[in-house]
C-alpha cells in the first residue's frame, strides 16, 4: 500500500511539473473602473468604465474613448454607474447598440445609442433613446448586464432594488426588478412584446421573461448552444449560478427571495 501510495504522488508531481504556468501580460492600462468588455464582431474591444466612459482597445494596444455620458451617470455608490453594454446584432448596418446605467438620482435607464455617422470609433453622445426607466428603490442590486439572444431579442437582467424587508423579485405586477425582460427592440420604437413572454394576455408585466433574482451580473448565452449562463450574486456567503437550456418553454422563478445559493439547470 505504501509503495501504490508513493507511486501515486510521484506521478501527481511530475503531472503538475509538466503543466505550463499561468502568466500575465499587461496590455493596456489607465482605465477607471472597468466592469465590462464587449465585441462589436470586429478586432476591436470596448471597456465599460463604471463612471461613465466606454473606451476601445484596438489590436495595437492603443486606446480612444468610444461614448463618454458621464455627465449623465451617477456612480456614488458601488454598484452604481454604467454597468452594461451590448452591440446589435446589425450594428455594421444600422450602428446602434445599448447601455444600462444609473442616473445622478440612481435611477435605472436601459438607452440605445447610435455610433457617429463620421467616425466609426465615436458614438454619438447625443442618439440616446430611452427603452426602459426604472425609479430605483436603494443604491444597490442594480443588475447591468444585457445581451442579445439567438432569438434576436435583447435580454435585460434587473436586480431586486436593495435595501431591505422586501420581495419585489417575486411581483410580476408594475415591478420589474429582480427579473429578466426580454424585448423586440426591432419590431417598433423604441420596442414591441414577444407575443411568447410568459405574462403576454394574463396578469404580469409582459416584458417579463423570468423573475426571481437578487442582483444578475454577468450573464452570457454559448454560442454553440444558445444556452443562457446567469450569475446571480447572493447573499451574505453564498452565489448562484443558474443555467436555462436553449429549448426550456416554461421558465420558473430562480428562488429569490425565498431560496438562495443554488446550482439550478432548467431544460
Amino acid at each position: 500500500m505504501r509503495i501504490y501510495f508513493t507511486l501515486l504522488c510521484s506521478v501527481f508531481l511530475l503531472y503538475c511539473k509538466a503543466q505550463p504556468k499561468p502568466g500575465a501580460v499587461l496590455i493596456a492600462a489607465g482605465f477607471t473602473e472597468p466592469v465590462d468588455i464587449v465585441h462589436a464582431g470586429d478586432d476591436r474591444l470596448f471597456i465599460v468604465e463604471r463612471t461613465g466612459k466606454i473606451k476601445i482597445l484596438f489590436p495595437d494596444s492603443s486606446v480612444t474613448t468610444f461614448l463618454d455620458i458621464t455627465s449623465n451617470v451617477g456612480s456614488e455608490g458601488g454598484e452604481q454607474g454604467l454597468l452594461g453594454l451590448v452591440f446589435h446584432p446589425e450594428y455594421a448596418t444600422n450602428g446602434y447598440f445599448y447601455v444600462n446605467y444609473t442616473d445622478l438620482l440612481g435611477d435605472t435607464h436601459i438607452s440605445r445609442f447610435s455610433v457617429s455617422g463620421a467616425d466609426p470609433d465615436v458614438a454619438d453622445p447625443f442618439s440616446e433613446l430611452n427603452l426602459i426607466f426604472l425609479d430605483q428603490p436603494a443604491a444597490n442590486h442594480n443588475g447591468g448586464d444585457l445581451n442579445f439572444g439567438p432569438d434576436g431579442y435583447l435580454y435585460i437582467f434587473m436586480g431586486d432594488g436593495g435595501g431591505a424587508g422586501h420581495n419585489r423579485s417575486q411581483q410580476i405586477i408594475d415591478n420589474k426588478f429582480g427579473k429578466i425582460l426580454r424585448l423586440d427592440v426591432d419590431g417598433g420604437t423604441p420596442y414591441t412584446i414577444p407575443s411568447d413572454n410568459p405574462y403576454v394576455g394574463i396578469p404580469g408585466d409582459d416584458e417579463i421573461w423570468a423573475i426571481g433574482l437578487r442582483t444578475p451580473w454577468r450573464c452570457n448565452f454559448d454560442s454553440l448552444t444558445g444556452d443562457l449562463f446567469l450569475a446571480d450574486v447572493g447573499s451574505e456567503s453564498w452565489e448562484e449560478i443558474n443555467v436555462i437550456k436553449s429549448d426550456t418553454a416554461k421558465f420558473l422563478t430562480y428562488g429569490w427571495k425565498f431560496k438562495n445559493g443554488k446550482m439550478m439547470r432548467h431544460g
